[in-house]
This record gives structure tokens, C-alpha cells and sequence, in this order.
């Protein structure tokens, strides 16, 4: 009985794996092969990965977007991990009553939808631009300052605090350590497996957004990976060759940070401290 149960188990996650993995495969395969080729359906890889990928440097600013991408993520998972976990250190250590009260507004902030505040914030940003030109309107400030304080990043950093040993808070200030200077040199330190979770979760995150930047960014200059590759798949005869050899180029960066970090966001999900 238990030989014929772990079979119907490996069976289901070997089904499972194989429905996770297969529209990656189809989309590497895909961009070996021509247009024709990838609307029939064919799952053989080809010859045309370097003609494709030559064709989407010709065609396309691939560096330009490349770097806009890293720039906005990059920037927006620092100062989100500085802001999120400042805020959650202190709901957690300096806990009062009307901290408490600001902390479920707080997350009653997550049931918004972010189509309900898009066109407050462009209005806000069009009239910054009059003003402040570098953070308005088809700037990268103005993708950055939206998403560097989120709730569910101020929550996750609380929910982690609550496993810090409390212990050397208080060595800290035996010692003579200011509060920032236990945040620095303490906190930080001991919580890295919960800041690599974070930055994965943010840079993702920054890194596959579509909505704001297509609406703010309205300059090919300021273009990311995301709305070059809608750019490609928007014309009358998209060449699907081209757009999944950019798919693949655009999903290298996360694919990349997320298998580099896999242990510490492991740990940092599971609000384990080392």
C-alpha cells in the first residue's frame, strides 16, 4: 500500500512539474524557430536563435530597455528593503496603541486596487512635472516613488521582526548603541536572510511591471523589457519569433537573481532568523 501511494504521488508531482515547466521550454524552443513555425505549434527547436536575436537588435533599442529595467528595479528594491524594513523595526520594537491603529490602516491600504489610484497619481505627476520636471512625467522617478513603500513589504518585515532575539536589542543599548546604530549593525545584519526574500519579491515585482510604466513612460527613450516586448507583439504581422527570443532575454535577470538567492528567500518566507 505504501509503494503504490508514494507511486500516485511522484506520478502527481511529476504532472505537476511537467505542466510548471512546459510553457518555459515552449518558449525557449519557440525562439529557435520562425514566426510560421511557432503559430503551427512546433515544439522541435531550430536554427533561427541567432537570426532572431540579431533581427530584435536591429529592430529594437534591446540595450537601452535593458538598462532602463535595472535602473528602476534596482533603485526600487534598495530604497523599498531601507523603507520597508525601517517601518516594520519600528511598528514591532516601539509598539503603542496608535501605532497599531496606523499599522491596520496600513494594510487596509492592500484592498485598494491599484487601477483606483492610476489616475490620482498621473494627475499628481503632471502637475510635478511643472515643477520638478526630473520626477514628473516620463521619468523613472515617476515609476520609482509609487512602489517604493508597500504595505505587504512593511507587513513582511514586521511579521519577521517579531522572530528577532529581543535579547540583543538590549545588549545593544547596554552598550551604548543609538537605535540606528542597532538597526545597522545588529538588525541588518541578522536579518539578511529576510532582505534577500524582500529584494527577490520587490525586483520581480519591479522588474515585470507593466501597467505604470506604460502609462507614464511615454518616450521610446524611457521604454523597459516589458513594454518593448508589447511593442513587438502590437504590430499587424508580430514576428513571434522575435518577440519569444525577448521574452527569454527579459525573464534572464529575474531568473537569475531568484536561483541565486533560492535559499535565503526560502528561509526569509518562513521567518527563519540566522
Amino acid at each position: 500500500m505504501a509503494k503504490s501511494k508514494r507511486f500516485f504521488i511522484y506520478l502527481f508531482l511529476s504532472i505537476a512539474a511537467i505542466v510548471s515547466i512546459f510553457p518555459f521550454l515552449w518558449m525557449v524552443v519557440s525562439s529557435t524557430n520562425q514566426s510560421v513555425d511557432v503559430t503551427r505549434g512546433r515544439l522541435l527547436p531550430g536554427s533561427y536563435l541567432l537570426e532572431n536575436f540579431r533581427n530584435l537588435l536591429e529592430t529594437t533599442d534591446l540595450q537601452l530597455s535593458l538598462v532602463n529595467s535595472a535602473k528602476i528595479s534596482v533603485t526600487t528594491t534598495v530604497l523599498a528593503l531601507l523603507i520597508a524594513s525601517l517601518a516594520g523595526y519600528g511598528f514591532e520594537v516601539f509598539r503603542s496603541r496608535a501605532k497599531d491603529i496606523v499599522f491596520n490602516i496600513l494594510l487596509l491600504s492592500m484592498m485598494i486596487p491599484f487601477a483606483a489610484l492610476m489616475i490620482p497619481l498621473y494627475r499628481m505627476f503632471g502637475q510635478i512635472s511643472n515643477v520638478a520636471p526630473w520626477m514628473g512625467i516620463d521619468t523613472m522617478t515617476s515609476v520609482i516613488l509609487p512602489t517604493v513603500t508597500t504595505a505587504f513589504l512593511i507587513f513582511f518585515f514586521r511579521q519577521s521582526t517579531k522572530m528577532f532575539p529581543k535579547e540583543l536589542l538590549e545588549a545593544g543599548r547596554m552598550d551604548g548603541l543609538s537605535e540606528l546604530g542597532i538597526f545597522l549593525r545588529i538588525y541588518l545584519p541578522t536579518m539578511k536572510t529576510t532582505y534577500a526574500a524582500g529584494a527577490i519579491i520587490t525586483f520581480m515585482s519591479s522588474w515585470n511591471s507593466y501597467l505604470w510604466p506604460l502609462i507614464v513612460l511615454q518616450t521610446p527613450q524611457t521604454k523597459t523589457m516589458p513594454l518593448l516586448i508589447s511593442t513587438l507583439g502590437s504590430g499587424y504581422a508580430p514576428d513571434y519569433g522575435l518577440i519569444m527570443i525577448a521574452i527569454v532575454i527579459g525573464t534572464i535577470p529575474t531568473a537569475l537573481v531568484f536561483f541565486l538567492m533560492q535559499k535565503q528567500f526560502v528561509a526569509g518566507m518562513i521567518g527563519s532568523v540566522k
